[in-house]
């Protein structure tokens, strides 16, 4: 035999095809048929055959039949004209006695897609829409949205479109699924198939008989359909309930993205209808195709973005396996960072631990990022584990752990002592510039604190010509003007040599006219150069507690059960995004609105002072104005630990008797701030004040913890135990809420009158300070209720 591909390969088949003695024999005919589509399946031009194929079309076998048309449909575009031979053939086998021959000639009939054919094939499809056997409608109805496909430019007659409405109530579920399809397709200029109240009833009770495609498809149209009424919507929602708990994921989630376009206005049914929904989901993670498992997580994270507790107990099902990949690996560890809490971070933190050594070098630096993002809220235990991974010495790891550090630092000040100590002998190990920019920013910003950090400086900076990143040597001139201001004895000749090198010898035009806006600040003098370089060093981007606030499910429903939860950027940020964290803030952090910077001197200043000014005079407040002129500080840091000891003291009998604790409790008539914890972090810290915890919005009771160090004008520079302020802010919703005059007690007893006992809506302040006075709590009282009436929503 030839070689298999060759000229003469398909020389001898249409030999073989045209010889009579193989015509002659039925079996050797087909076999000959067998070897061409063989040998066109493995890519061998067989097209000069077409005209031997087309004779063999003409035969009762339905095996050969079928072979046929496969080459025919594969080359009947390049023999247009020669097709037309068959035409013949396919128009008398739509009229045979046996229905797979008719489906079949429909089928192959529509699949020539020739424009030149389109006149002979109208007349069998009518034909087949009324055919007896259910196999030729099938047919015939997708027959005609390939039809249309084909003259798209044309419509297709009035007539075939009731037809195929007539159709939807055919006693076969396979052709009602069709009709819906080719009406989709054939009216896709009006919207597609219209759903009006019988069609609807028609297929909810149609349900059960379709399979599980055509579940998905009639699901799918369903929600168009908008029910009359309160009742017809509670019985649609009666039959769709059992298919929630459908064993197959692609009918549970039509289901539930049907449930979701219901009762977009009923939350309470939309919950329910997630939780329902919350088996099938975890059962599809751990599916064996990937796809599935993929898909799954994605959308349970979508979930989360409403109900961040839905699968908090199923947190170990997403545990990493050995053999997954690691985009999966990745996804599920998306998804523990959301799901943590008191009770499982201990294990969540050790699995995670684990996956920081994997030899996937992504999965170990999503592992290290999410235990950084962990970290927010549990910064102890994330300390433990990222300051343990340095010891490893591995390049990636440590780059990952310095970047996943810096972002830390820059969300918890707190953190900054331990973050420093571990700085210690990092350098050596870096290599990649991303982490080499995350070390440099945390030398510039806490150098003082390092006492290595004037030699760890000075090796960048005599490396500095073999450097090739320019965001490397930008983040070392702020660096090196940063250390200069905190340690000038140490690094003047450094910082010398870097900026004439930068500025007389650097090609990167973005490097040397920073060295020359640098050089020329530090002429107008080293106060100037502070207030520029020394400002804030917490994001207000990013809020004390991990995962995003609550969001409304209708915001994201109609993406529910669709490819947008696949294509979604990730919800946890990668430290190894670039630049600084002050460059990144500015560059994805939209400002608030209406919201100015406050100091406790100018709070009644903003444009919301006038009913915080009303409030404060009715609960008996002085003026800030007619007050001790106080600065509120930020420093030193307060630990989560400690400020639990620090609030819980009072309720504790086992307290001096020298110490006295002053606390201010004021009721504020405003909701609490509807706006999200990243937003209220950053109004807060811009009068100065740190919060360590903050529960999600819409969540009953709404509480928030913070503190301030507070110092007079004449000793601004105190910071004894009298100067800290630590508050609470508690809304419980219109059940507990009571508004009354500000009440000042010492060591718990009541010297404030308590009036207005009829129940309102309003935010609870509590203040307390040791050996503290009142003029001082009335400051800070003053400037929270300024910044909660400016952050609350308008009122009627």
């Amino acid at each position: 035999m030839p070689f298999l591909g060759s000229e003469e390969t398909v020389r001898e088949l249409k030999r073989a095809l045209s010889n009579p003695n193989v015509q002659s024999d039925h079996l050797r005919y087909r076999n000959t048929i067998l070897r061409v589509i063989r040998v066109m399946s493995q890519g061998v031009d067989v097209s000069a055959l077409f005209s031997e194929m087309v004779k063999a079309c003409a035969t009762a076998d339905i095996v050969q039949k079928k072979l046929v048309y496969v080459f025919l449909c594969s080359y009947a575009s390049l023999n247009p004209e020669l097709s037309l031979l068959v035409i013949n053939t396919l128009r008398k086998d739509c009229q045979d006695p046996n229905p797979m021959v008719r489906s079949l000639a429909l089928r192959n009939m529509t699949n020539l897609r020739l424009p030149s054919l389109l006149e002979y094939v109208g007349q069998p499809l009518t034909a087949g829409l009324r055919d007896r056997a259910a196999c030729v409608r099938r047919v015939a109805v997708l027959g005609w949205a390939k039809l249309h496909n084909l003259q798209a430019s044309s419509d297709i007659d009035s007539t075939v479109v009731n037809e195929l409405y007539s159709l939807l109530r055919d006693q076969d579920p396979v052709v009602m699924v069709n009709c819906l399809r080719a009406l989709d397709e054939i009216l896709k200029e009006e919207s597609g198939v219209a759903i009006n109240k019988p069609i609807a009833h028609h297929l909810l009770n149609r349900l059960k008989e379709c399979d599980v495609w055509g579940q998905s498809e009639v699901l799918r149209v369903l929600q168009r359909y908008a029910p009359q009424c309160e009742d017809e919507l509670f019985d649609i929602l009666s039959l769709l309930d059992p298919f929630l708990l459908s064993p197959h994921p692609s009918v549970m989630a039509a289901t539930l993205s049907l449930f979701l376009s219901l009762c977009s206005s009923l939350p309470a049914m939309c919950v329910s209808a997630l939780e329902r929904g919350r088996g099938p989901l975890l059962a599809a993670c751990g599916s064996a195709s990937r796809e599935m498992r993929f898909a799954a997580l994605c959308h349970i994270q979508l979930l989360l973005r409403s109900l961040p507790g839905l699968v908090g107990a199923h947190y170990k099902r997403f545990f990493c396996g050995y053999a997954e990949p690691a985009y999966i690996k990745q996804r599920k560890m998306q998804v523990l960072v959301e799901l943590v809490n008191d009770e499982n971070v201990t294990l969540v933190m050790d699995e995670l631990k684990g996956y920081c050594t994997d030899v996937n070098t992504d999965t170990a630096q999503a592992a290290i990022s999410a235990i950084g993002r962990i970290g927010r809220s549990y910064s102890d235990q994330c300390l433990e584990i990222l300051t343990g991974l340095l010891g490893l010495k591995q390049e990636h790891i440590t780059s990952t752990v310095v970047q996943t550090l810096r972002d830390l630092v820059w969300v918890c000040p707190q953190c900054s002592d331990a973050v420093c100590v571990a700085l210690e002998g990092c350098e050596e190990t870096l290599q990649d510039s991303q982490g080499r920019q995350a070390l440099l920013w945390l030398l510039g910003v806490y150098g003082e604190r390092v006492s290595s950090a004037p030699y760890v400086l000075e090796g960048f900076i005599d490396g500095v010509r073999g450097e090739v990143s320019p965001g490397v040597k930008t983040e070392l001139l702020t660096t090196s003007v940063r250390l200069f201001l905190s340690r000038p004895a140490e690094t003047q000749d450094m910082l010398g040599r870097l900026l004439h090198y930068c500025i007389e010898e650097e090609t990167d035009m973005c490097v040397r006219d920073q060295a020359l806006l640098y050089y020329r600040l530090l002429h107008c003098g080293i106060e100037e150069t502070r207030k520029v370089l020394q400002g804030r060093k917490s994001d207000p981007s990013l809020g004390v507690l991990i995962g995003r606030p609550a969001e409304a499910i209708s915001q994201w429903a109609s993406c529910f059960d669709t490819l947008e939860p696949l294509v979604q950027k990730a919800a946890m940020p990668e430290s190894s995004c670039r630049g600084s964290p002050e460059k990144r803030s500015s560059a994805c952090l939209s400002p608030i609105p209406d919201l100015q910077p406050l100091t406790p001197s100018r709070a009644q200043d903003t444009p919301t002072s006038q009913s915080a000014s009303a409030r404060s005079t009715a609960a008996g407040l002085l003026p800030v104005s007619s007050q001790s002129a106080f600065s509120l500080s930020l420093s030193p840091a307060l630990g989560a630990e400690e400020f639990e000891r620090l609030w819980l003291r009072q309720h504790t009998e086992e307290k001096e008797e020298e110490e006295e604790e002053v606390t201010l409790r004021e009721c504020v008539s405003c909701p609490a701030p509807c706006c999200s914890s990243h937003s209220l972090q950053a109004a807060l810290q811009l009068v100065s004040i740190q919060t360590l915890a903050v529960t999600p919005p819409h969540t009953l009771p709404w509480r928030v913890y913070l503190y301030t160090h507070t110092a007079s004008a004449a000793r601004a520079s105190a910071s004894g135990p009298g100067s800290l302020v630590l508050g609470e802010l508690l809304y419980a919703g219109a059940r507990e809420d009571q508004e009354g005059e500000a009440s000042i007690s010492v060591d718990g007893e009541s010297e404030g009158r308590k009036e207005g006992t009829e129940e309102r809506k309003g935010v609870a302040v509590t203040l307390r300070q040791r050996a503290g006075n009142d003029d001082v709590l009335r400051v800070c009282l003053s400037v929270l209720i300024t910044v909660l009436n400016t952050l609350s929503p308008e009122k009627d």
